[in-house]
C-alpha cells in the first residue's frame, strides 16, 4: 500500500504544475506529516523535488526530470487524453481519472528533444548522459522562447547551493559552455547563470513581460573580469592543431616555422593549467613564465603520484 501511494503521488506531481501537502493529503486521506515522509523517500529515490513556501509555494517535480519514454507518440497521447476528458466529465470515474493523469504525466516526459531555436543540436553533457543536459536546455529554451519564469536548484562556482526564480532572457553560447541571462527574483538584477550548474529547473506557472536589452547590456565576461585574465604565448605541434583551434579559435593561430603561434588572452585559472596539460605536451607555454612554472609544477605533481 506505501508504494502505491506514493506511485500515485509521483504521477499527480508530473501531472500537475504545482500542488501543496494538504491538496496530496486529502486526496489518498492520509496525514500531511505522511506527505512529507513520502516526499522525502522520492527524493531519496532521486526525484528531484522541489518545495517552497509563500508566493510561488507548493511541491513541484523539475521539469528537467523525465519517465522511460513509453511507444505513444505525441499525438496519440493528445488524443487519448481528449477522449479521457470527455469521459471524465460525463462519467467521473475515479479510474478513469487517474488513467488521465499517468498519461498526462507520461506526455510531459515526452517532451525531449536536443534542439535549440529548431536547428542546432545540443549536447553538452558527458557520454552516457542520457540527454539529461539536452532535457535542461530544451526547458530554458522554452521559457525564454515564451516568457515564462523558472525555479532553478543552482550551484555556484564557489559550491553555495540555492534555489532561485528567474526570468530567462536569452541562451548564450562561448567557449563550449552554455549559460542563459535573466532577471534573478532573489537578488532582484539581471545575473548569467551556467546551464552546467542549474541542477534543476521547472516552471513556476508565471510569465514576465520581455523589457528591451541591448547587446551590450549583457555581460561577457561572466566570471571572468579583467584583473582575472591572462595573455599568453603558446605553441602548438601540427598533430595537435584541429583541437586547439577549436579551443583558441582558428583566428588566433597561425603557422610560424614547423609549427603554430598562438596570441590569445584566456582566464587565469586552475582550469588553464590543466587545459594545457591535457595535450600531452603537444601544447607548449612560451609566455608569460608565471604560467609556464605551473604547468611545470603540475607535471611534477602528476608525476609524483605515478612514480
Amino acid at each position: 500500500m506505501k508504494f502505491q501511494i506514493m506511485l500515485k503521488i509521483l504521477t499527480l506531481l508530473l501531472s500537475k504544475r504545482k500542488i501543496t501537502a494538504r491538496e496530496i493529503a486529502e486526496r489518498y486521506e492520509i496525514s500531511v506529516r505522511s506527505v512529507y515522509r513520502y516526499l522525502d523517500e522520492l527524493t531519496i529515490c532521486g526525484v528531484p523535488l522541489n518545495v517552497a513556501r509563500g508566493r510561488y509555494g507548493g511541491i513541484t517535480v523539475a521539469d528537467t526530470y523525465k519517465l522511460p519514454a513509453g511507444y505513444f507518440t505525441r499525438e496519440e497521447y493528445s488524443a487519448a487524453i481528449n477522449a479521457l476528458n470527455a469521459m471524465a466529465s460525463q462519467i467521473g470515474d475515479a479510474n478513469i481519472i487517474s488513467a488521465r493523469e499517468k498519461l498526462e504525466s507520461r506526455q510531459k516526459c515526452e517532451r525531449t528533444g536536443t534542439s535549440v531555436s529548431g536547428n542546432i543540436i545540443v549536447d553538452g553533457g558527458t557520454w552516457g548522459d542520457t540527454k539529461r543536459f539536452s532535457d535542461k536546455m530544451q526547458v530554458v529554451e522554452q521559457a525564454v522562447n515564451e516568457g515564462k519564469s523558472l525555479i532553478i536548484d543552482y550551484i555556484s562556482r564557489e559550491g553555495e547551493h540555492s534555489k532561485r526564480v528567474i526570468d530567462p532572457y536569452v541562451l548564450i553560447f562561448k567557449q563550449n559552455v552554455w549559460y542563459v541571462y535573466a532577471f534573478c527574483h532573489t537578488k532582484q538584477s539581471f545575473r548569467t547563470f551556467k546551464i552546467g550548474r542549474i541542477r534543476g529547473a521547472a516552471f513556476t506557472g508565471g510569465t514576465f513581460e520581455k523589457r528591451t536589452i541591448s547587446r551590450d547590456e549583457i555581460p561577457l565576461d561572466f566570471y571572468y573580469p579583467t584583473d582575472k585574465l591572462i595573455s599568453v604565448t603558446l605553441e602548438i605541434e601540427k598533430a595537435s592543431l584541429a583541437d586547439a583551434e577549436e579551443w583558441l579559435g582558428i583566428e588566433n593561430i597561425e603557422p610560424r616555422g614547423k609549427s603554430f603561434i598562438a596570441d590569445v588572452t584566456l582566464p587565469n585559472d586552475s582550469g588553464l593549467t590543466g587545459k594545457i596539460l591535457s595535450y600531452g605536451g603537444a601544447v607548449k607555454v612560451l609566455a608569460p613564465q608565471s604560467l609556464k612554472e605551473k604547468v611545470i609544477a603540475a607535471a611534477k605533481k602528476i608525476k609524483d603520484i605515478y612514480a
